[in-house]
């Protein structure tokens, strides 16, 4: 009989998986096999993937499938994404991508408590909902979308409880790059512990 949390722990809810290269951030340009898991509670009214939001829409696949899926490119980073990927507990799929070679990237909102084992930890937070505390020790990069002037203050307000080689990123929410992309530019010259990420892979018009 499988259990519940079996079921959690062997299977995942898999919206899609796809090679190609990392757009945003600390990675901007590498090849990376993306695994986009369904679920999420935050909420984002700007989200470009609210179709992940229900988990119970995708399908569960077991880890062997989902390790398949990425063994079957050159790439060996692998980028855990979502929805919301930390709702779901993620020790069974990092060990096994690891075991294979993968260095294991999450991009995450932080609400949940870390699970798995990460080479690298995107930590995005968002307004909507407080990011859990454990969240702040494990962050290798904080990336906040810059939506409207105020969000400024409110990356700042993380760098206090950050490690200090986390690196600093603020990327405009892509409907209103042409309003903030310049108030962007303009704060990182102010403030170069920031550095300007884009949405790379849109420009290039891949996935």
């Amino acid at each position: 009989m499988v259990t519940e949390q079996q079921t959690t722990t062997h299977t995942l809810p898999v919206m899609e998986a796809f090679y190609t290269l990392q757009g945003e951030g600390a990675h901007t340009g590498r090849a990376a096999y993306f695994i986009r898991l369904g679920g999420c509670d935050v909420g984002c009214h700007w989200c470009d993937v609210k179709e992940s939001w229900d988990a119970g829409l995708h399908p569960q696949l077991s880890i062997d499938t989902i390790l398949d899926g990425a063994l079957q490119y050159s790439g060996r980073m692998a980028v855990i994404t979502g929805g919301e990927p930390l709702m779901h507990d993620l020790t069974g799929l990092t060990n096994a991508l690891q075991t294979a070679g993968f260095r294991t990237n999450i991009e995450t909102s932080g609400v949940y408590p870390v699970t798995g084992s990460w080479d690298w930890i995107c930590f995005s937070p968002k307004k909507f909902k407080e990011p859990h505390p454990g969240i702040y020790a494990q962050a290798n990069e904080l990336k906040v979308i810059i939506y409207n002037k105020s969000d400024f203050a409110f990356a700042e307000s993380f760098v206090p409880h950050l490690r200090p080689d986390c690196r600093l990123f603020l990327q405009p929410e892509w409907s209103r790059t042409n309003e903030m992309l310049p108030l962007i530019v303009e704060y990182v010259k102010s403030n170069p512990q920031w550095q300007v990420s884009l949405q790379t892979h849109k420009y290039m018009d891949i996935p």
